[in-house]
């Protein structure tokens, strides 16, 4: 919360003393509206798509960028502000200080942006005549904004969690892609404004597609996964585990199965409620994540039950995984009422060609083994015992 604060305060002291040193003009202020106003249409276009839980990506910053790079740095800390109130009134209420440092963090990396641009270029409308200096700074000004902003909303991801790993509050190779494109965008978008402003209604309609197509492929996302944990739902994860044991089957390779289940978690719930429960949940899929491969097919099956296919692992390697997954829970700690809640887990094991072929085969066998997990006292790994092949009879004796 100290951090919140401190960024939320630097963005209203920079605003004062760039406010009280910034004159007014005409055009500057008519710029700015009409980014405004392509920024506002672009949310009206694709608010009835509603907006997936957790975070989601926006192309904003195709209006951010020409604020910061054409206009005065004082605009660039309040461009934010606009577009986040048409954001928390028009497409989805949400707590109120999130939006508050989300627009203070975008203001102040767009006024840092702008600043650098600025002092590197003494007419930011030189960028309209096409001249290969100006059109190089205000890339480096973009991508400087870029970094500024996934800082120090990392940051503040980070002091919230600080189990969570640095690889996932920063970069993926998805959320480059979509910076990059951030990047053309705002650039493109500034050069047509330093021609005509009326350029911005040919920029609008891709832009406006752009965003749409993105928020479509991160409701299809959203939909696999777990609201919760954030990992695939019940129905996503057997789709990805049929896949696998079809490519292992044709490829001969091996492949285990987990079944994680968390250890008396209703007294969890029972005795600190459901809300601390679910910070059990959210805490045990952020370890299962951190500990497990890329490849690794992990989802939550429901209540307390989590399910964790390994691609290429044999029974020694999977007991191995299990055994690590074991330990690492247990050493997990969830705040609560002054204390903290820690949990331990039960895990079933099972093996391709060796406990069943087909998905249902194995899902029964890891739960036998789980089963068994708990009879022998809960908290360890279990691997179901194969039955020997019968013996054949011995021919009858001849008469």
């Amino acid at each position: 919360m100290i951090y919140l604060c401190a960024i939320v305060g630097l963005d209203l002291i920079a605003m004062v003393v760039l406010g009280a040193s910034t004159s007014l003009r005409w055009r500057d202020l008519l710029m700015f509206c009409a980014l405004m106003g392509c920024g506002a249409v672009c949310i009206e276009a694709t608010r009835r798509l509603g907006m997936p839980a957790g975070v989601a990506r926006d192309l904003l910053s195709a209006w951010w960028l020409p604020v910061a790079l054409l206009l005065p740095p004082v605009y660039a800390l309040f461009s934010p502000i606009v577009l986040q109130i048409l954001l928390q009134v028009r497409v989805k209420a949400t707590v109120l200080y999130r939006r508050v440092f989300s627009s203070a963090a975008i203001g102040l990396a767009g006024c840092v942006a702008s600043l650098a641009f600025h002092h590197v270029v003494d007419d930011p409308w030189a960028l309209s005549q096409g001249d290969g200096g100006p059109i190089f700074y205000a890339v480096a000004a973009a991508a400087l904004f870029s970094l500024l902003n996934i800082s120090l909303i990392a940051i503040a991801a980070h002091t919230a969690d600080p189990e969570t790993p640095w690889r996932e509050v920063l970069w993926n190779k998805e959320s480059l892609l979509l910076d990059i494109v951030e990047l053309c965008l705002g650039v493109t978008v500034s050069i047509g404004c330093g021609v005509n402003l009326v350029l911005l209604l040919l920029a609008l309609p891709p832009v406006v597609l752009l965003q749409r197509s993105l928020l479509h492929a991160q409701l299809q996302a959203a939909a696999r996964t777990d609201a919760k944990t954030g990992l695939l739902n019940a129905a996503a994860w057997q789709r990805e585990a049929d896949t696998e044991i079809v490519r292992a089957r044709r490829t001969g390779d091996t492949l285990a199965l987990l079944i994680i289940d968390i250890d008396h978690f209703k007294r969890v719930n029972d005795a600190h409620g459901h809300l601390v429960g679910d910070q059990v949940l959210v805490g045990l899929a952020a370890t299962l994540r951190s500990q497990l491969r890329d490849y690794d097919v992990v989802g939550r099956f429901g209540g307390e039950e989590f399910v964790v296919l390994l691609p290429g692992a044999d029974v020694h390697e999977a007991r191995r995984v299990a055994e690590r997954l074991r330990t690492r829970i247990a050493q997990m700690a969830v705040p609560a009422d002054d204390a903290l809640i820690r949990v331990t887990i039960s895990v079933g094991v099972a093996l391709m060609s060796v406990h069943g072929d087909e998905l249902i085969e194995l899902l029964a066998a890891a739960d036998l083994a789980l089963y068994r997990a708990k009879e022998l006292g809960r908290d360890r790994v279990c691997v179901p015992v194969v039955q020997p092949p019968p013996r054949p009879l011995p021919d009858d004796p001849a008469p």
